[in-house]
């Protein structure tokens, strides 16, 4: 009835653009590792849907009377979205609170989700289910949970608390943070209250709601912080920074809120350690990972204001460079592994096995330096790389391009825009 998707920390290569992956060797074929202590997976179906229809404008011309009694009539679709405005309400979450506390003010605020996959086997469609986790953003129907939740889906469905179900839209998605925003036509709905994440410490209490194993629903697993900050890359070769917890999270868990004891979310839980099955290897038991909200606030709030979430882009991955490839005289850097057609990389002149040195006149040492670099960057910047290839250092410049993500339209109903959106916790 669900299925996992594992995540292997370290050990696979990165198709996406401005996604670090594992330490490089050109000396070396790749080899696959085995025996190892563990590994990663994500807590439910992860997605990824494609495609936007976009409106656009086009001027018919016409020679006189005559002919346009006479002419063939063309209809052109044009785009008439009404705004979305996100109005931040504070709310004073001073108060700790107990988990039990936490719970009672929050448990109406997660849900339950349902996808429905239709895949086609043998030129027979056949549709399978997997469930997930999520939490309500506004009181009129926004929810958000992890982009892998609800991946591939043909049809998305959401529980609530008092068994209410809804069918769901998703307005948009961000493939590599890992964040899908859906739309559920329902009003005066009891929103969570977000919280920032960068004002954790290890050892902070933190309580988790979800569903494991998409049957226990509702579950509260409690536990703390356990370190900030971990850079995890998955199986696709995308590297994620999440905070590791101690909170016992499983399949089903994917999507749901993990709560500071203020009941402020300051966490998506999306991924865990899991052992490897082998019976000679001792189990791996309460290393779970978690998106830092402040890192999904920017993306859900371009989904909903504007129907899609944008980023800085300049389309190449890239791998750090192993000590061993080192030892052959070959510098510290982010080695290119994949350069796509037509980016600003390859404009640039960028090529594949290039390794980069510094930017804007900054030494870089790995490939994550380069992600953040690109991460913090606007569309319109440049950046100056200082270039390694073949015992030569050249100079590059490339300038940063803007890459949209944006969800498919769907035959369900379109939802109503609001001025109602999240609370921000003001905690003092």
């Amino acid at each position: 009835m669900y299925e996992e998707q594992e995540y292997k920390n370290n050990e696979s290569q990165s198709p996406y653009p401005e996604q670090a992956a594992p330490r490089y060797n050109p000396y070396t074929a790749p080899v696959k590792k085995s025996g190892g202590t563990g590994k990663l997976i994500a807590v439910a179906l992860c997605c990824s849907l494609l495609g936007s229809a976009l409106g656009v404008g086009v001027t018919l011309g016409v020679t006189d009377r005559s002919d346009k009694e006479n002419a063939h009539i063309s209809n052109v679709l044009e785009g008439n979205r009404k705004s979305s405005i996100i109005q931040i309400n504070q709310l004073d979450t001073g108060k700790l609170m107990t988990p039990a506390e936490v719970y009672a003010a929050n448990v109406r605020s997660t849900v339950g989700i349902t996808t429905a996959v239709t895949t086609n086997f043998w030129g027979f469609q056949t549709t399978s289910a997997a469930s997930g986790s999520g939490f309500i953003l506004s009181d009129d129907g926004y929810v958000l949970t992890n982009y892998h939740v609800v991946e591939g889906s043909s049809s998305i469905s959401v529980a609530m608390y008092d068994g209410q179900s809804y069918d769901a839209q998703l307005i948009g998605y961000d493939e590599g943070n890992d964040i899908a925003v859906l739309k559920i036509e329902a009003e005066n709905l009891a929103p969570v209250i977000l919280g920032n994440s960068d004002n954790l410490n290890v050892g902070d209490s933190v309580v988790a709601i979800g569903n494991p194993l998409g049957e226990l629903t509702f579950s509260l697993t409690s536990g703390a912080i356990s370190a900030l900050e971990r850079q995890i890359t998955m199986s696709s070769g995308t590297t994620m920074n999440l905070m590791q917890t101690d909170c016992a999270i499983n399949s089903g868990n994917s999507g749901g809120a993990l709560f500071n004891l203020y009941g402020e979310v300051i966490g998506i839980t999306n991924a865990k350690y899991s052992g490897s099955g082998s019976s000679n290897q001792a189990s791996i038991d309460n290393i779970g990972f978690a998106i830092p909200m402040n890192q999904a606030r920017k993306i859900f709030e371009s989904i909903i204001e504007k129907g899609y979430y944008s980023k800085p882009y300049i389309g190449v991955s890239v791998a750090d460079v192993s000590e061993e490839t080192q030892s052959y005289g070959l510098p510290q850097g982010a080695a290119v592994r994949g350069i796509a057609e037509d980016s600003p990389a390859a404009k640039a002149g960028l090529q594949i096995n290039d390794i980069i040195t510094g930017v804007n006149g900054s030494a870089i040492t790995s490939s994550q330096e380069l992600v953040s670099i690109v991460g913090k960057s606007a569309p319109g910047d440049t950046l100056q790389l200082k270039v390694y290839r073949k015992g030569q250092t050249i100079d590059l410049t490339i300038t940063v391009a803007e890459q949209i993500q944006s969800a498919p339209q769907q035959p369900q109903q379109q939802p109503q825009n609001s001025q109602r959106y999240p609370n921000w916790g003001n905690r003092r």
